[in-house]
């Protein structure tokens, strides 16, 4: 399984290496540009997210439909071209749209929808897991390198490196799997992806990649804004506070990713990373005059992003049907993009209009009703899948099968001549099944 995903967890977290480096310092150096206001500084930590939200589901349904490769490829290149425009801006207006330009390339979820694609149903979890963990190291590695090298070369020596990996990641792609040939046991037009947006858990995980993203964001927004202002915190030391926070962040994400995937605690831990940041921007209301304060909190609010980091996608993908999963990933990452850009945009506003305090307390009212939200959350079923080989008797049944007792949906793998029966454990098993088709 891993060397079937390696390539595509690679681009992933070459791609996220690249968003994430610039992070720390780009309010910072957005600041420093003649032209520079709240607005503008916004546009430049979130306008790529809000290309990214514009065509993130429209590409992933695009990927559904035909050659994910192709379409990942073309996202590749946008991003390259607008890390480019950003790397050689002088100019604030020339940087937003290099950021605009960057979020065009919005192929996040693609390459999740892939990721599941050619991972078997027992793996997928291990896979989303395993690229989770990805994401979150070279977040690591962004936090000690972005702040250094920022100051050290300039900011525009980060986007010129982030062109760099993301050729690598056009490089890698042409080592990565095809998606299979699928096929289903129902129609799946218009009325199949209508539904899709009926789903109340669905909406609830959107929502949830919407505000932890957001709050990422902003954090970065606050962070270095409020350490070299209100703490007068030199901005070459910005790594000492984001090293030890990325660090803590590891310790947690292990015991969290084991909580919700082993033992089926997935909204458990979903409370106790919205409760993190609950008490992170909590104690960062109160951290005027006080640095000591306002470092627990950041220290408390990658906690809680790396206990809700690397199960959030998955627990996304547990409640998709398979012939949808591109555009629910799609509408997931979007949620996440929605997040980024106005926690960017409307953060920099905010801390300047509302000043710290009150930004603060708001956000804690706005996670305790996050919290109250995910009480209507159901547990996803206790999904498993038998794989039955194909033959011409079977492939004419395959709608009758799905409709035996416990199934949650069937379809044909093309590729490996493979039927797929996605079962709920608590009400049948294989022997069950297997009878229940010799009967038909």
């Amino acid at each position: 399984m891993f060397k079937q995903i390696f390539p595509l967890v690679s681009i992933v977290v070459l791609r996220f290496f690249g968003l994430f480096i610039i992070l720390p310092i780009i309010s910072l150096y957005a600041n420093e540009f003649h032209n520079a206001s709240p607005l503008m500084i916004g546009l430049v930590v979130g306008g790529a997210y809000l290309t990214q939200l514009i065509f993130q589901t429209p590409l992933g349904i695009l990927s559904d439909r035909y050659n994910r490769k192709i379409i990942i490829f073309i996202g590749l290149l946008i991003f390259f071209i607008g890390s480019i425009i950003c790397a050689l801006a002088q100019d604030i207006y020339i940087l937003v749209l290099g950021r605009i330009i960057q979020g065009i390339g919005a192929i996040g979820g693609i390459v999740s929808a892939q990721i599941t694609d050619i991972t078997k149903e027992e793996e997928r979890t291990k896979a989303m897991a395993i690229m989770g963990g990805g994401i979150f190291l070279s977040f690591i590695l962004a936090m000690i390198l972005g702040p250094l090298i920022g100051v050290k070369l300039g900011a525009s020596w980060l986007f010129a490196l982030t062109a760099f990996l993301t050729f690598l990641s056009m490089i890698l792609l042409l080592k990565t799997q095809e998606s299979p040939k699928l096929s289903y046991s129902f129609e799946h037009g218009k009325t199949e992806w209508i539904k899709s947006f009926q789903d109340k858990n669905l909406w609830i995980m959107y929502l949830s990649s919407f505000l932890e993203k957001a709050l990422m964001t902003l954090i970065f927004v606050i962070i270095p804004l409020a350490l070299v202002e209100s703490f007068d915190f030199n901005k070459e030391n910005l790594w000492q506070i984001y090293l030890p926070s990325a660090i803590i962040g590891i310790f947690a994400m292990g015991p969290a990713s084991i909580l919700a995937e082993k033992y089926n605690k997935a909204k458990l831990v979903l409370f106790i990373g919205i409760s993190c940041f609950i008490l992170s921007y909590f104690l960062i209301a109160f951290s005027l005059q006080n640095l000591g304060l306002f470092i627990g909190g950041v220290l408390i609010f990658f906690v809680g992003f790396a206990i809700l980091e690397p199960i959030m996608q998955s627990l996304a993908s547990k409640y998709a049907k398979a012939h949808l999963r591109g555009a629910a990933l799609g509408n997931f990452t979007t949620a996440s993009y929605l997040g980024s850009f106005v926690g960017g945009v409307f953060g920099a506003i905010l801390y300047h209009d509302l000043g710290l305090k009150t930004l603060a307390f708001s956000v804690v009212i706005l996670c305790a009703i996050w919290l109250l939200i995910i009480f209507c959350l159901k547990a996803p079923q206790k999904q498993k899948n038998l794989y039955i080989p194909l033959n011409s008797h079977l492939r004419n049944q395959l709608k009758k099968i799905a409709n035996l007792q416990g199934i949650i949906e069937t379809y044909i793998n093309e590729n490996e001549k493979i039927i797929i029966i996605k079962y709920n454990s608590d009400f049948t098993n294989p022997k069950t099944i297997q009878e229940n088709i010799k009967n038909l």
